[in-house]
């Protein structure tokens, strides 16, 4: 089945420390990303949030609209009103003909605190999931109904994190929600992202490819480090430049998965050159997709 590229913009631009990458302008990150082979790009923090501005921004450059990341509440408020708070984003990825929603939980999070410790991140009582789930379970029916696959990203720094979180998630909502495998954040919190794949490959929607290298990730969870500590620091990179096992996610997710593959690599652009990662990583997922997929 077929699987296309995509990237994230936090390769020219950090969405949590906007200082970083600030003076790379939004038609510099298109052009790099459309020359270094991708066919789409999700939201960032320069982007219009306006469809009839922002289409013919991605039409000069050939790339579609992927997603956008979304910020949920839903420990502090009912679907109801997640829903209304939600409707301009989601507006927006229907009307720029997306059909993935990413979803969050950020209540408590602190993965955008670079004075935050890891060890401070929220956690979710096992009373709690049930009707987390039920809430969640509710807004993804709406989502569908906009012709919208709601993917909850897992994330460091917020109450989703470890595999035993990915688990209660999954099991406290209905098959309208689905997963964002992230392969970077599984491999950070202590999972496996190849067993992921695996395990909930029927509910896969979405893929983010960040890759790991290993000594910056062990030095940040060695010292109680932040999560905006270790981007800094080159914890994050493209794939196949780090130590995550593509070939195993890949080949556990087999023929059945059929969608995107984004590159999301945190990284210090005046360190890591956007332009020459963004080529890197489009060129080593092309390779480690496999042979069971078309890639476009």
């Amino acid at each position: 089945m077929a699987i296309s590229l995509g990237i994230n913009p936090i390769t020219w631009s950090n969405d949590d420390l906007q200082h970083v990458g600030a003076d790379i302008s939004l038609d510099t990150c298109l052009s790099e990303a459309a020359t270094a082979g991708f066919t789409g790009i999700e939201l960032g923090h320069k982007f219009p949030r306006d469809a009839k501005l922002l289409q013919p921004i991605l039409d000069k450059h050939g790339l579609s609209l992927v997603s956008g990341w979304y910020s949920g509440h839903l420990l502090e408020r009912d679907a109801k009103k997640e829903a209304a708070a939600m409707k301009s984003h989601a507006s927006l990825l229907a009307d720029m003909g997306c059909n993935v929603l990413i979803f969050a939980e950020v209540t408590g999070c602190i993965h955008s605190d670079i004075d935050a410790r890891l060890s401070r991140r929220p956690r979710m009582a096992a009373a709690d999931w049930k009707q987390f789930g039920q809430r969640l379970s509710e807004i993804a029916r709406v989502t569908a109904d906009l012709g919208l696959k709601l993917c909850y990203h897992h994330h460091m720094g917020t109450v989703v994190q470890s595999d035993a979180d990915i688990d209660a998630l999954m099991q406290a909502t209905s098959d309208d929600v689905h997963l964002l495998l992230d392969t970077g954040h599984a491999l950070f919190a202590g999972a496996d992202p190849v067993q992921l794949a695996g395990q909930y490959t029927e509910r896969i929607g979405h893929l983010h490819c960040k890759d790991i290298r290993e000594k910056p990730m062990r030095r940040c969870m060695n010292r109680d480090g932040s999560f905006l500590d270790a981007v800094l620091d080159g914890a994050f990179t493209v794939p196949g430049d780090g130590c995550v096992n593509y070939e195993g996610v890949f080949s556990s997710l087999g023929s059945d998965y059929s969608g995107w593959a984004i590159v999301e690599a945190e990284q210090d652009p005046s360190v890591a050159p956007p332009m020459m990662f963004a080529k890197l990583g489009h060129d080593n997922l092309r390779k480690l997709v496999g042979p069971e997929h078309d890639v476009a």
